[in-house]
């Protein structure tokens, strides 16, 4: 049984991923709906992640003042 139309496009991520980064913008995690809806989550400049979501490399690659 298959899942129905897909109504998402990898272009579409592609371009919604571009016009951010244009912008300036640093996208944290990209959110993708089954309609198509696309949602992108930003990081906030200086913004620390949750320990949980945090691992031992983003000390060593970004330093301890940086995540």
């Amino acid at each position: 049984m298959g899942h129905g139309p897909c109504t998402f496009k990898e272009v579409d991520l592609t371009r919604a991923l571009r016009a951010a980064q244009k912008a300036g913008l640093d996208v944290e995690r990209a959110e993708l709906a089954r309609d198509g809806k696309i949602v992108l989550i930003f990081k906030q400049k200086g913004e620390m992640m949750p320990n949980d979501e945090r691992n031992e490399w983003d000390d060593e690659i970004n330093g301890p003042d940086q995540a």
